[in-house]
């Protein structure tokens, strides 16, 4: 590690300028709290705007000498990172050479400004507190670097919009001569030249090789992309579906017996659509058995929840009532403890529902008859559908990805390989299915992920009702979406380290080894996130400050519409939503890189289970049939919804901070005539800062 000398500042007057000479260094580490190689970035631009200013010595005091006015400068020490010099200089003098200083050292100061704002930022993120010392958490080192970055380009910036307003940008660095001109603008050749010469020696041919591997990255996942989409043209052209063997209800003996399970916790808007849906499921009532598993800690959600199981009952429907005092494991210990039960004992089947979904009465007909001459056959999966895709641009959003994931990966996948992710919900397990792979555990957030790759690794097939759609609720609020994808990104990879060791032992062939490992878990689950946010939010905007290793115009313009434009077709009448489904990806890449590292490094947030909150729609049908005074009701409730939400929004500081970042590096974009790039890093730019204030 690095290290450099320092002077503190001892308690009496201030030092001025004159009593630090450039012989001495000027920054020395008094106490390093973290010793992450990220916070360097910091301290790399503190000590350029600390070379800069004390080259300016000679060129300030002559300027101020000039106006025969006194300037106090203020030495500040501060215990995490460096001192810095700060001028107070209230008035600008009209000679024009005093005046480049005057505005460069209000430039530096505000840059210093904005690094105590970002180390306060820091400590309140890292708790502040003693007991908290020297254990950051993940968020506080996320937000660490991605200030870092911010201080960086707001440092070159420093440096560079002179040099450009100058000219120098236009010379030979070679030929530049440090003792051009006056002495007072004599350190900005240096410091410039210092620059430039550390750029291209130690930032640029690095910078270039790791761009290169994020584009090999970015092509290998564009390949992915683009056999998903051939595979999903192929099984349309083919009309490739899964076919009903034989009629097996010829007799009400025929029907098998079916297990349904209703996990839910304290989701009190929701509780009665989806038990009323499924107590409306077309099957005899004696070969079939609901279980209501209710994880609520409220009691008066549980009275609400028992009364509509008692509701039921009383009309004849074979359904139960289970609580559990002890809520170990999550979702997965729910299901787990109702599958003990001996009352479940005789049943073939188990359809699992979350508590917004609302089946159709028919979907057990068209979904047990696929068990029939298929043993090898372990799940039948449902499509969504979102009751509440056009509520705002976020439940837009969300279907133009649900429509993807069913219509290309999970389709795909299924017809040709007989696997894909069970999706936790809208799905028939055979028990036996479940039973021969270990059934339900908590050792991660995903479960459903969990559950099917051991049932994959045993031989098991699965099989993807595309045209079979269950009605559902879109998170509404970016604040619950954000947790969403925070858990669904962050068990993928806690599962891959506990699921690796028996993918290797299985018995399945190689090539679905591979599939498993390098393409389900590695490419869509690991390098996906991690290079999305990566390029968008790290290479791209450093290239701007790196002349020559800019990234190409198709690899940052035209290849990304185009993998959007392929999304929204997908979904029909999105077509209008390109643009903002492209840069909220981007923004999203944040998100869900935060949450892979918090999987791959075991952090505590991998292992955070937030039930994702529901509003309580209805279907569309049923919500045009409602009477006026109902939806009276539901706006003004509504309206108090979003006025309450309104009044707990929270800010984001790693969007916003990244969105200033990307602001600087399309300013930097302009100074390089890139005006492609300058549009995109703007639109981005413009779109973190949208999220992370809380306004989309």
């Amino acid at each position: 590690m690095r290290t450099t000398g320092m002077r503190v500042a001892a308690a009496g007057p201030s030092p001025t300028l004159a009593s630090y000479s450039s012989s001495s260094a000027f920054i020395s580490i008094i106490e390093v709290r973290y010793l992450s190689p990220l916070f360097l970035i910091i301290l790399d631009a503190e000590f350029l705007l600390g070379q800069i200013m004390l080259q300016t010595k000679a060129g300030m005091e002559k300027g101020l000498q000039m106006n025969k006015r006194k300037t106090d400068y203020l030495f500040v020490a501060n215990s995490a990172s460096a001192g810095i010099l700060l001028g107070n200089n209230r008035q600008a003098s009209n000679n024009g050479k005093q005046s480049i200083w005057v505005s460069l050292l209000k430039a530096c100061e505000a840059c210093y400004a904005l690094k105590q704002l970002l180390e306060s930022a820091f400590s309140s993120v890292l708790g502040g507190g003693s007991e908290k010392v020297g254990k950051p958490s993940r968020g506080g080192l996320f937000f660490r670097f991605i200030a870092g970055l911010l201080v960086f380009s707001l440092a070159v910036l420093a440096l560079e919009v002179p040099a450009y307003l100058c000219g120098w940008h236009l010379q030979n660095p070679s030929i530049i001569s440090l003792a051009e001109g006056s002495e007072s603008i004599g350190w900005m050749h240096s410091a410039y030249l210092s620059w430039i010469s550390f750029r291209a020696n130690h930032i640029a041919y690095p910078f270039q090789m790791l761009s290169n591997f994020c584009i090999l990255l970015f092509i290998i996942q564009l390949a992915d992309r683009m056999i998903l989409c051939l595979g999903c043209l192929w099984i349309k052209l083919r009309k490739i579906k899964p076919r009903i063997k034989c009629d097996i209800f010829k007799a009400q003996s025929d029907f098998p017996m079916v297990l349904i399970q209703i996990p839910m916790c304290n989701e009190i808007e929701v509780y009665d659509k989806s038990i009323s849906a499924v107590c409306r499921l077309d099957w005899p009532v004696d070969r079939i058995l609901i279980q209501v598993l209710d994880d609520s800690d409220d009691e008066s959600i549980q009275h609400l929840v028992r009364d509509e199981v008692a509701k039921w009952k009383e009309k004849g429907v074979n359904i139960v009532y289970r609580h559990r005092s002890i809520r170990t494991g999550f979702k997965a210990g729910n299901l787990k403890s109702a599958m003990s039960c001996e009352c479940v004992e005789n049943y073939e089947y188990v359809a699992i529902f979350d508590s917004d979904f609302q089946p159709s009465p028919d979907f057990l007909k068209q979904t047990i008859p696929h068990f029939n001459g298929n043993p090898n056959l372990g799940l039948v999966q449902a499509r969504w559908r979102f009751v509440n895709r056009d509520v705002n641009l976020l439940t837009r959003l969300q279907n133009i990805n649900l429509s993807f994931h069913f219509e290309v990966e999970q389709q795909v996948n299924g017809v040709f390989l007989g696997f894909f992710g069970f999706n936790g919900t809208a799905g028939v397990w055979r028990i036996k299915a479940l039973e021969d792979c270990g059934g339900w555990l908590d050792r991660t957030t995903v479960e459903d992920m969990d559950v099917a790759v051991r049932a994959h690794l045993r031989g098991w097939n699965f099989v993807l009702l595309n045209d079979l759609r269950v009605l559902c609720e879109a998170p509404e609020s970016y604040e619950t979406y954000r947790k969403q994808q925070h858990r669904w990104h962050a068990g993928p990879i806690d599962l891959f380290r506990f699921c690796l060791p028996d993918v290797f032992f299985s018995k399945i062939p190689i090539w679905k080894k591979a599939n498993l490992i390098l393409l389900f878990f590695l490419l869509r689950k690991l390098i996906l996130p991690l290079h999305s946010f990566i390029m968008t939010g790290v290479i791209f905007p450093i290239s701007m400050f790196v002349p020559g290793a800019e990234l190409p115009v198709w690899l940052v313009c035209y290849v990304p519409i185009i993998t959007c434009f392929i999304n929204t077709v997908m979904a029909p009448g999105s077509l209008p939503f390109i643009l903002p489904h492209h840069l909220f990806e981007n923004t999203m890449s944040m998100t869900k890189f935060s949450a892979m590292v918090s999987g791959l490094f075991q952090l505590g947030s991998s292992y955070e289970w937030v039930v994702t909150k529901k509003s309580g729609r209805t279907s569309l049908e049923q919500e045009s049939s409602a009477g006026e005074e109902e939806k009276k009701k539901k706006k003004k409730a509504a309206a108090a919804a979003a006025a309450a939400e309104k009044k707990t929004k929270k800010m984001y500081k790693e969007e916003i901070a990244l969105g200033f970042f990307l602001l600087a590096a399309a300013f930097r974009s302009l100074l390089s005539e890139k005006p492609i790039h300058f549009c995109c890093l703007l639109l981005q730019g413009v779109a973190f800062l949208l999220v992370g204030i809380h306004l989309l």
